[in-house]
């Protein structure tokens, strides 16, 4: 009878080298008995994100190659269930599919301890909004009594809480290359989860260079392996507009060619995609500054031929364009937030121009005014559409008692933002750029995992309005050839900053509590395909030092 120790928020890891760390982790993936639970490196649990509440065992237990599945409840039967349920098991037994000539002569496995997945979903619906419930319970445990076949539960109030299930079933199973079968170690397994913040997001600059949509497909595969559940999708900026607009045609007439654009319909298949993973797309449309490509196709947007942003306050016809592009947008994103900018805008052309000047003077505005009028009015666009606006944090400090109070504030330049902006009631998404910017190539590991969201805020109904966090992958120096391992695996440790409790993942003594960890997802991460980067490297994305393990890099 395998016995059970519980690992909470409560749990920690006396001092040891990370060598020595690993090399235990290696005895327990390689052994098919577990180390003992009373040794100090077996209460590292190498899940990623860690889970809320768990408890393991000390039994080994094999998994079927045919895994079957089992459904129950009113979303049972989901696409998005079954669909996930065969990625997953694509993933899972990924080695043990290969025909070889040996298989003749080794030795067949007669039975598995798990040969049975069943999933139950009690909710039948499929809308993905912000703050839908993503918890679930994982149970993993040998057969007993009269059951002949073992079988793995997953149990979620809906289907997006499952597919967090499936993930975390996934990183049970590992891989025996000894036995050429998968195997569960540390069973059995009871674990209950939830996240901690319901916005987890990643930014894509699509702008500063273009991705093909297989390429955003794969960024989106990779951050449900992390549990992040928002695509801030950064489509457009000063240097292209790649996104076909129906109602305004020549808009993507910015695009840097005619290679590199979205059609409508690539987009639908991108928010389609995302949300088979759980993941909701966010768009944005910077308004009024980053705005320069959107003259391209119509001059009349621009101020003047020598001032082409921000965009042309004066006239009814941009804002008649912002309407036309928000409502062809609201037919392809659902997801209920969408960004509307609003930072680093230079009116020092306004000024000088003179037909805005004028308008300035006739309307008895200063250009500051005039910033804070162009925010307002596209911010009413927005609601008139059904959206709720989000802008980045210039907004906030500069006229924060004029802003619609649905408004998400974006903090970016710095800390201390989120404070200020839940002590004014509104809602606040963390990503300060010392920290969580990943074009900051010198922002190592450790001070992306440690960031706090609710830094500088003690009342819980204040960090309530602290929706999340984001970490940003603005586009300036990343292409398809290293987007990945720019991204990852830093992205992970700011995803297990905002699904896990922060008790269980403290900031203190991460060498040992959080990198082997955060060393072995990157390890995953890059048997799944994904071109993570070393995670301890001085430069995030470059190549190792020298020759090593995967596990020590």
């Amino acid at each position: 009878m395998a016995t059970g120790s519980r690992v909470d928020s409560s749990s920690s890891l006396s001092a040891m080298s990370i060598p020595a760390l690993l090399l235990a982790f290696f005895l327990l993936v390689r052994s098919p008995h577990p180390i003992s639970a009373s040794k100090s490196a077996d209460s590292l649990t190498y899940l990623w994100p860690l889970p809320s509440q768990f408890t393991s065992g000390d039994d080994t237990l094999s998994v079927d190659p045919a895994l079957s599945l089992s459904v129950a409840g009113n979303g049972g039967s989901s696409r998005i269930v079954k669909d996930g349920f065969d990625r997953y098991k694509a993933i899972i037994f990924k080695n043990t599919e290969t025909f070889s000539i040996f298989n003749a002569f080794r030795k067949k496995r007669v039975g598995y301890d798990i040969a049975k997945l069943k999933i139950t979903v009690h909710s039948a619906s499929e809308e993905l909004q912000l703050g839908v419930d993503e918890s679930y319970s994982l149970a993993v445990a040998r057969s007993v009594g009269q059951s002949i076949i073992g079988e793995a539960t997953i149990e979620a109030n809906t289907v997006f809480g499952a597919l967090r299930g499936l993930e975390t079933f996934s990183q049970l199973c590992m891989f025996d290359y000894g036995s050429k079968t998968v195997l569960i170690h540390k069973a059995p397994w009871n674990i209950q989860d939830k996240p901690r913040f319901k916005y987890r997001g990643l930014l894509l600059d699509t702008s500063r260079h273009y991705f093909p949509v297989d390429v955003i497909k794969h960024i989106l595969e990779s951050m449900s392996y992390s549990k992040l559940n928002v695509l801030h999708w950064h489509i457009i900026d000063e240097q292209a507009f790649p996104l076909e607009v129906p109602s305004y045609p020549k808009l993507w007439q910015g695009a840097y060619s005619k290679w590199e654009r979205y059609t409508v319909e690539d987009a639908y298949e991108i928010v389609n995609f995302a949300k088979s993973r759980g993941i909701n797309v966010m768009a944005e449309v910077d308004v009024p500054g980053h705005a320069e490509s959107w003259g391209k196709g119509y001059p009349g947007l621009w101020p003047s031929s020598s001032c082409r942003e921000p965009l042309d306050v004066t006239k009814n016809f941009t804002f008649d364009v912002i309407s036309g592009i928000l409502s062809d947008m609201r037919k392809i994103f659902p997801f209920e937030l969408f960004h509307l900018g609003g930072d680093e805008v230079n009116t020092d052309c306004w000024t000088k121009t003179s037909h805005v000047k004028l308008w300035l003077q006739q309307h008895n505005m200063t250009a500051k005014d005039a910033y804070k009028y162009f925010v307002l009015k596209a911010q009413k666009i927005a609601i008139s559409k059904d959206w709720t606006p989000v802008n980045w944090e210039e907004t906030f400090n500069n006229f924060p008692e004029s802003l619609n109070p649905k408004t998400v504030v974006h903090n970016w330049l710095g800390p201390g933002v989120c404070p200020k902006a839940v002590a004014k009631g509104f809602k606040c998404i963390y990503s300060n750029q010392g920290v969580w910017y990943l074009d900051h190539l010198d922002v190592p590991w450790d001070n992306v995992y440690t960031a706090e969201p609710l830094e500088g805020i003690r009342d819980p109904p204040k960090q309530e309005l602290v929706i999340g966090g984001e970490v940003c992958m603005w586009g300036e120096t990343v292409d398809t050839s290293n987007v990945q391992q720019t991204i990852w695996p830093r992205a992970a440790a700011a995803a297990e900053r905002l699904w896990s409790t922060k008790d269980s993942t403290p900031t203190r003594n991460v060498n040992a509590t959080a990198l082997p960890r955060l060393q072995y997802f990157r390890c995953l991460l890059n048997r799944r395909g994904v071109q993570a980067a070393p995670v301890t490297n001085f430069y995030a994305r470059t190549q190792p030092n020298g020759p090593g393990s995967c596990y020590d890099q």
